[in-house]
């Protein structure tokens, strides 16, 4: 089964610990300009609280003024208009302010936890990535990444500025109007929150299912394209339609309950708050007929109230969203936290490749515990030698490729190259010393100049031509209408099979490695550009170790040394005359090539 990182579960992961895993993306020790950023944000937040509280009392203000009559000062009464006016500027220029002030700080943290990410995910193993689904990891990134500024936007802007105002409306009532309005609104607050909490809770039940669904239907659709060619040649079209229309279907059903279930919650909410309005202007006027308030009051205790209750309107998205963040960030650090399962060994040193002997000792692997490849697999390729490997499918000729690289670790023996164990030196610098023409060669979607340059970084336009030369493919660049500007398209599917097999060649002479291995690098081709491409790769062999995986025996005739694979183990070994005259698998294998390649010639053409 593919690795479950995307699932979101009924309970999200506990706020704190996954906040103070996320602090140091916040608060960097490395980008005090950016800690500078957030303490002037948290300052702009208080400057405009101050100036939203100052604007009922200027309200009232105004209110008590004109209902006293003549009496006041005309001059006054438009002073303080004109005040109410400026703290309700003020509060959209700091709000704003503080919006421009913090945004880096988001998108930094952001880049930081997408970065880090990323890296993780190429650190990985291959067992990971061939069992991963590239559109699901893709989603999680994306929705990992999206889910900072707005966690950090509600937490910081939205939730702490609501408890800053409630606390100074609690006083405020105390101070001017007793304790039973203080009492009331705390009443008030709290069945509102529990309300919200529970419908809200449910509601994300119901968001969880169409997230699941959501990353289900990415998940198709992407597979399905990736493998566009597969569906076109079984005729499949109709029935990838209906399978990702099911998923749609499912992904909408599921939005459809979450989005009706929002109208419940804004129906019980807009009850709690209208009726704590109409208790605490009831009382305002109570108080108004024994004299004790003013008109005034009425006015400041109305104002604050729905000061207040504009956040709180907003608490059920806003608990939703820093809900579902938790989740899309937890799913994120579980990403990060995957153990790499291949890793340097401490104070690794680089491989020094002095001629380029090749070891296996004792080589045992499995992918699986019950499905043993290698079985105490042993031989060596001397400095400048070329080894042939060959063998039955399944015999494990691929695997030597993965581990010779150290993709994997073997269960039991040692790699050596040059006397060192590869186990003991760093990844970068063994991958370095090895080059390789694979089986089937998958390209970036861009140029041709980059996916030759790839095989080596700062690769200058000259090396590029250079490195297309050796590969024999600088005149079918040189035909095309932008040379090596021509995009390939994704994986490479604009160009036919020997095509990317050159690049894939130029790729591997620009990076010059003193080790190369040819995965059978002509098994998909046909016979005259097997055959031309095979002179290039015999070209390119000559003065480097070069171990040769094959499945057509013609093309390994050359080498110094063929070993046959059996049961993951080495069932004979000797130059292609030598293993001919032992009469054994080998020519078991030869003659039975030879049969079927005679039959393909006799067939008469047009047949």
């Amino acid at each position: 089964m593919p690795p479950d990182y995307t699932t979101t579960t009924d309970t999200e992961p506990p706020l704190l610990p996954t906040l103070k895993r996320f602090l140091p993306y916040l608060w960097p020790k490395d980008a005090p300009a950016l800690r500078f950023r957030i303490v002037l944000a948290a300052l702009l937040v208080l400057a405009a609280k101050a100036a939203i509280l100052s604007m009922p009392f200027a309200y009232k203000a105004v209110v008590d003024g004109m209902a006293e009559g003549q009496d006041v000062v005309l001059t006054i009464l438009l002073l303080l208009v004109a005040a109410y006016g400026l703290a309700r500027f003020g509060q959209v220029l700091f709000d704003n302010l503080r919006n421009i002030v913090f945004e880096r700080v988001g998108g930094e943290a952001a880049r930081r936890l997408a970065s880090d990410t990323f890296r993780h995910l190429h650190a990985l193993s291959l067992r990971f990535h061939l069992s991963r689904r590239t559109g699901e990891v893709t989603k999680v990134i994306e929705r990992g990444t999206k889910s900072i500024d707005i966690m950090l936007y509600f937490l910081l802007f939205n939730i702490a500025p609501t408890l800053i105002e409630l606390i100074a409306v609690l006083v405020i009532f105390q101070l001017k109007f007793g304790f039973e309005l203080v009492a009331a609104t705390i009443i008030m607050v709290t069945i509102y929150i529990t309300f919200t909490r529970k419908v809200t809770d449910w509601r994300n039940k119901l968001r969880a299912e169409m997230n699941d669904m959501d990353t289900r239907a990415i998940g198709r659709s992407v597979d399905s394209l990736l493998n566009y060619e597969t569906v076109k040649y079984f005729s499949a079209e109709a029935r990838e339609q209906a399978r990702y229309d099911g998923a749609v279907k499912d992904w909408m059903e599921a939005g459809i309950k979450s989005e009706n279930s929002l109208g419940l919650l804004n129906v019980g909410q807009a009850l709690i708050t209208n009726l704590a309005m109409v208790g605490a202007m009831a009382y305002t006027v109570w108080g108004w007929s024994r004299g004790l308030l003013t008109v005034g009051d009425l006015v400041l205790v109305n104002t604050l109230l729905m000061q207040l209750f504009r956040p709180l309107d907003l608490l059920g998205m806003v608990y939703r969203t820093i809900r579902q963040g938790l989740v899309d960030m937890d799913a994120m650090f579980r990403l990060i936290d995957r153990p790499a399962e291949i890793t340097d060994a401490p104070g690794a040193s680089d491989l020094a490749v002095t001629d380029g002997e090749v070891e296996f000792t004792d080589i045992s692997f499995a992918y699986d515990d019950d499905r043993r490849i290698l079985d105490r697999l042993c031989f060596s390729v001397p400095a400048g030698e070329t080894l042939a490997i060959v063998g039955p499918s399944g015999a494990g000729k691929s695997t030597i490729a993965r581990l010779l690289f150290r993709f994997y670790d073997p269960a039991g023996g040692n790699i050596r190259i040059d006397g060192q164990d590869i186990a003991g030196v760093t990844q970068a610098s063994l991958r370095a010393a090895i080059g390789i023409v694979p089986q089937d060669t998958v390209l970036f979607n861009d140029t041709i100049g980059y996916n030759i340059g790839y095989g080596r970084e700062k690769a200058s336009q000259r090396d590029i031509e250079e490195a297309a030369r050796g590969a024999a493919i600088d005149d079918f660049v040189a035909s095309l209408p932008d040379g090596y500007e021509t995009q390939v398209g994704e994986r490479g599917l604009k160009l036919s099979g020997g095509e990317k097999q050159r690049v894939a060649i130029a790729r591997t002479l620009l990076k010059n490695p003193p080790i190369l291995i040819l995965d059978e690098a002509t098994s998909a081709l046909d016979s005259k550009t097997e055959e031309a491409i095979q002179d290039t790769l015999n070209r390119i062999s000559e003065k480097r170790t070069t171990i040769i995986i094959a499945h057509r025996l013609s093309t390994i005739t050359h080498a110094d040394n063929i070993i046959v694979l059996d049961k993951g183990r080495v069932a004979e070994q000797g130059n292609h005359p030598a293993l001919l005259a032992q009469d054994g698998l080998y020519a078991q294998l030869w003659h039975r090539q030879q049969a079927e390649q005679e039959e393909v010639v006799a067939v008469p053409a047009g047949s």
